[in-house]
């Protein structure tokens, strides 16, 4: 990486098929260049980005005609970022410089770019078309959105900079060494990055005011700028900002206090006195045998998801796997819209190297085969009741009320479990009708949504995720062995809600007591699919009152009691689970955001971090 012969500014074009205006902004560069510099003492650079049109050739041309020129060619998108950073690896100078190839930066500022690094006095330069002093013609369709990305930067990242995502920029080799290991994004947060690194790092960052004429059309774009840029501010801020707070000491408060707002949750949501009443009046036999049943289940989700990971190619241990399912599920009870969820891809990306792609992957076939189960188990109780004519109560029931739900939380539970029913079923036949096929519309899909290079990396995260869904649905083998698991498991909370239901005395036959708990456990989790509550809490306890009272004898009191205490039962079994796995595998639901943080879901398609434990 070291300067080599006369060279001492090295410019940098980066270059995506731009074969309408590379060589005449090459040829301006040249120009523009000889009027401060002596022609031995720069190189100008075509950093070309994986074009699939004429760029590469015209490149070559012009390297061939001049030796100032070089061309560096990417058979393979490396993004904006990545094709700079291996333009400066492998650049001469000790002046690095960078602007866009549509010129919309006036040339007239290059050689004040140049020469405040050059001369020493900034470590890193940039120009800014929000400083005062600047001719910046900005339409509101790219001003608006500049000004509140640049305001986000400042106030997340706490920048002092005006202009964070200006072209025309400048640093030094000493400043490029010491920062691009550091810098993630591979695209167009690059610049960013750059920017906000430097400054935390205490070089000398210089913006200056230029005059800029945007070059063609432009339009918000859904992936870049929402999925992208948004993305990546938050990332760069807990990196810098939250990343460094959390000691071992405050992951392990962190641990505690997050199990105890999962307990306290649970209170805002249910009447603790009526989960007392109702502890008073059941047999504690049969609840803590209910718990125990419900304990063992925990073993069959981790066995579950090894098998589904056993299929995408990874063999992990069965402890920690059960481990890192009691952390998600506890995380689902503590927050609504199911973000434990994802605190179990963050776990095993963390722990156990495994790209989030397939860890999301897994995590979508784990749920499809959930729904699938519970709708084929509810389902088929549902054709019992109607040929028996018992459908008639339940109407009946959610025209009525039941004393003890309130009847509109009953319409609701039922409305969303079938609608989830319905959905299950269609995830489930178009996953198999995909499995049969060889190409898929998710990069079709995208390119139609955005129209910027970032959307290939997100079709690629994308196809990543479709293709580990479709491996176990392809697989024959392994479909039978997750749905057989799945159907284990859902069994057993079959079986312990059937257990405290027992434990009221109620008057019920044997037969009766398991086909109501089937279809009443079955409706309930449908309900509380929804993120509407932490942990479907009240959902559940609607739908399950109002089926177990509309189809026996019981009263609507004693089976909301029960639906209360089977939901607290199979509450507290996961947060005292997810509670002794955080001590056990030395995480929190914190510190799996953090050991996740340092990657982005994009630059994790293809390469998984080694074990960090």
């Amino acid at each position: 990486m070291d300067s080599s012969g006369g060279v001492e500014v090295s410019v940098v074009l980066p270059a995506y098929n731009e074969e309408a205006t590379i060589e005449e902004t090459v040829r301006t560069t040249l120009q523009t260049l000889d009027t401060f510099l002596p022609s031995d003492a720069y190189e100008v650079i075509v950093a070309e980005d994986g074009c699939d049109d004429r760029t590469p050739d015209i490149a070559d041309r012009l390297a061939a005609d001049d030796n100032r020129i070089r061309h560096y060619h990417s058979d393979e998108r490396l993004g904006r970022g990545g094709a700079l950073e291996r333009a400066f690896d492998a650049a001469r100078g000790d002046t690095l410089v960078y602007f866009d190839t549509d010129r919309a930066t006036d040339m007239r500022h290059l050689e004040e770019l140049v020469e405040r690094v050059r001369s020493g006095d900034a470590d890193v330069a940039t120009g800014s078309r929000w400083m005062p002093g600047r001719v910046a013609d900005r339409p509101a369709k790219r001003g608006v959105p500049s000004r509140a990305y640049n305001g986000l930067v400042r106030l997340f990242l706490r920048s002092s900079l005006c202009d964070h995502q200006c072209g025309f920029k400048a640093m030094s080799r000493e400043a490029f060494v010491r920062l691009h290991r550091d810098i993630e994004d591979d695209h167009w947060f690059w610049d960013t990055e750059l920017l906000v690194r430097a400054q935390r790092a205490g070089l000398t960052v210089e913006e200056f005011p230029v005059d800029w004429e945007p070059k063609g059309d432009t339009k918000v774009d859904l992936v870049r700028d929402v999925f992208g840029m948004g993305s990546q501010i938050l990332r760069l801020w807990w990196q810098l900002s939250v990343s460094p707070r959390i000691t071992r000491r405050v992951s392990i408060a962190a641990s505690v206090l997050l199990t105890v707002v999962a307990l306290a949750l649970m209170t805002v949501y249910l009447d603790p006195q009526a989960v007392l009443r109702e502890l008073e009046g059941a047999d504690p036999a049969f609840v803590a045998l209910a718990a125990v049943v419900y304990l063992l289940s925990w073993p069959l989700r981790g066995a579950r998801y090894r098998d589904i990971l056993g299929e995408l190619g990874y063999d992990e241990r069965l402890g920690f796997l059960t481990g890192v399912v009691f952390i998600s599920q506890t995380g689902n009870l503590v927050v609504p819209a199911r973000l434990g969820d994802g605190v179990r891809a963050y776990v095993v990306k963390a722990r156990r190297g495994i790209p989030y792609p397939t860890g999301f992957a897994s995590l979508a076939v784990e749920r499809v085969f959930d729904l699938l189960t519970i709708t084929v188990l509810g389902g088929t109780v549902f054709i019992g009741f109607v040929l028996t004519g018992a459908t008639d109560q339940v109407v009946d029931a959610v025209s009525a009320g039941v004393p003890g739900v309130d009847p509109r939380s009953a319409r609701v539970a039922l409305t969303v479990a079938v609608g989830v029913a319905m959905a299950a079923l269609l995830a489930v036949a178009a996953i198999v009708v995909s499995a049969r096929r060889d190409d898929n519309l998710i990069r079709r899909v995208v390119t139609r949504v955005s129209s910027d290079s970032y959307a290939d990396y997100v079709a690629g995260v994308l196809e990543g995720f479709v293709s580990g869904v479709q491996t176990v649905a392809a697989d024959r083998g392994a479909f039978v062995r997750v749905g057989a698991s799945s159907l284990a498991i859902w069994t057993l909370d079959v079986v312990t809600a059937a257990l405290v239901l027992a434990a009221f005395d109620v008057p019920l036959a044997p037969s009766t007591l398991v086909a109501v708990s089937f279809f009443a456990v079955s409706v309930g989790n449908l309900a509380k699919v929804l993120p509407l509550s932490p942990g479907g809490i009240g959902l559940y306890e609607a739908a399950f009152t109002l089926l177990v009272a509309g189809l026996t004898p019981v009263s609507g009191v004693t089976a909301f009691g029960a639906a209360v205490l089977d939901h607290a039962v199979k509450n507290l079994v996961t947060v005292a689970g997810g509670g002794i796995s955080m001590l056990a595998l030395n995480v929190s639901l914190t510190s799996a955001v953090d050991e996740a943080s340092g990657s982005t879901p994009a630059a994790d398609a293809d390469t998984a971090d080694p074990d960090v434990d």
